[in-house]
């Protein structure tokens, strides 16, 4: 396992967040000197440290551990079939069309790049 990579992950979520060391470290309950050594990557990181970074960071904690995007695919499934089961007929239509709509372009934006 790669501390220091997962560290990079903590700190780019916790920049996304417009959170400081200090209020990250006070949400997951251990020393600002803890959190700055787990972002550097010099310590190892308990699991249950770990979930409480998630949660503050509202993130899974897969999201903190993998760079690997394609991990990720069978939840997002998931999340977008719960999405789908909340809406009516009408809405899951439209929001399948709006997904396919950008996918169409995102194939495009990709080719472009």
């Amino acid at each position: 396992m790669d501390y220091y990579k997962i560290g990079q992950r903590i700190r780019k979520f916790r920049k996304a967040n417009n959170l400081s060391q200090e209020k990250l470290a006070e949400y997951a309950d251990i020393s600002v000197t803890h959190m700055s050594h787990i972002e550097t990557g010099n310590t190892k990181l308990s699991l249950s440290v770990c979930v409480k970074i998630a949660s503050a960071l509202e993130v899974r904690v897969d999201d903190l551990i993998s760079d690997s995007p394609l991990s990720a695919k069978p939840v997002l499934k998931d999340e977008v079939g719960i999405l789908l089961d909340s809406c009516s007929e009408r809405e899951a239509k439209t929001l399948v069309d709006l997904m396919k709509a950008n996918k169409v372009a995102l194939d495009k934006y990709m080719e472009q790049s």
